[in-house]
């Protein structure tokens, strides 16, 4: 049996989440607590007090401090862990079905899991992923840096993505030694990379000219983390570029497992359905296991 441990302290700022938040009963870290970099692009302050008026507990349409919530995992040796980043179009967070309720089912796997509330709405409407890119290499550090704190297995630190997020996921994954900020402190001397990613029904890998290609930004090489991914057929053109991806994936030798279901469409995050994509998480956590990502019990 695993138990869930709560942070009292961290080495920097620790924020305190809104009494609406769907993270209120969970720690919640501040990842650039001098404020995120700029350059960008930025919403207005009006426009901003609007989108703030419609966050929910279970969706959030904007922010502009980008944190980590906590789902640690206490006890034993140290901890395999996971970057969770929930999708949204890059213009909302579905932070419950995408966020909170995949932590809570990593914890029962033994694997502690960080929700990644990034920057949203989108800030440069031609490259949606650049402040989001921005704050997941960032949040990658955070988790490395803090890891003898958290109990965390440096060696065993993943990123999980659905949609938009799932292309954070990838762009994290296969972009890790592009410097996308200035270094602001010793945290940014650590390495970004994700030890293994997990796109579930990942958006906008396809070529804007061709669907039938993926997109110039989605490079693989010797150097990619290892990959599990999952989408349905049903789900527009991105059973397609998973199959891709998984392709090219295979061709220079990284290892990959696709799930590619029948039917089941979008947005469905790791709730049970008459469908037989709902068995993913399953799935997920048996290449986990043979991957040597679970802990032992």
């Amino acid at each position: 049996m695993f138990f869930v441990v709560a942070i009292t302290s961290v080495s920097f700022v620790e924020a305190q989440a809104p009494a609406d938040s769907p993270a209120k009963d969970r720690p919640v870290v501040k990842i650039w607590p001098a404020g995120p970099p700029g350059g960008l692009g930025a919403v207005s302050e009006a426009q901003a007090a609007e989108l703030r008026k419609q966050n929910v507990p279970d969706r959030v349409f904007h922010v502009d401090d980008p944190t980590l919530t906590l789902y640690l995992v206490d006890g034993g040796d140290p901890r395999p862990a996971v970057v969770i980043c929930p999708g949204g179009g890059y213009n909302v967070l579905a932070w419950a079905k995408e966020g909170g309720e995949v932590a809570e089912w990593l914890n029962s796997l033994g694997v502690s899991g960080a929700v990644l509330t990034y920057r949203v709405p989108r800030r440069d409407p031609d490259n949606p992923h650049a402040a989001p890119l921005q704050d997941a290499q960032r949040a990658m550090r955070v988790m490395r840096g803090n890891a003898e704190k958290w109990n965390l297995d440096t060696n065993r630190i993943g990123m999980l993505g659905f949609s938009a997020g799932g292309n954070l996921t990838v762009m994290a994954g296969l972009h890790p030694n592009e410097r996308t900020y200035e270094p602001m402190d010793d945290l940014d001397r650590l390495n970004c990379r994700p030890n293994f990613l997990i796109p579930i029904y990942p958006a906008y890998l396809g070529s804007a000219d061709d669907p039938h290609r993926l997109n110039e930004l989605v490079k693989v090489d010797k150097q990619s983390p290892p990959m599990f991914l999952a989408v349905t057929q049903d789900d527009k053109d991105r059973g397609i570029h998973c199959a891709l991806l998984f392709a090219e994936l295979t061709k220079v030798g990284v290892k990959a497992e696709l799930h590619v279901y029948s039917k089941g469409g979008h947005g469905y995050g790791l709730r049970p359905s008459d469908n037989p994509v709902s068995t993913w998480p399953a799935r997920c956590g048996d290449w986990l296991r043979v991957s040597g990502l679970l802990p032992k019990e």
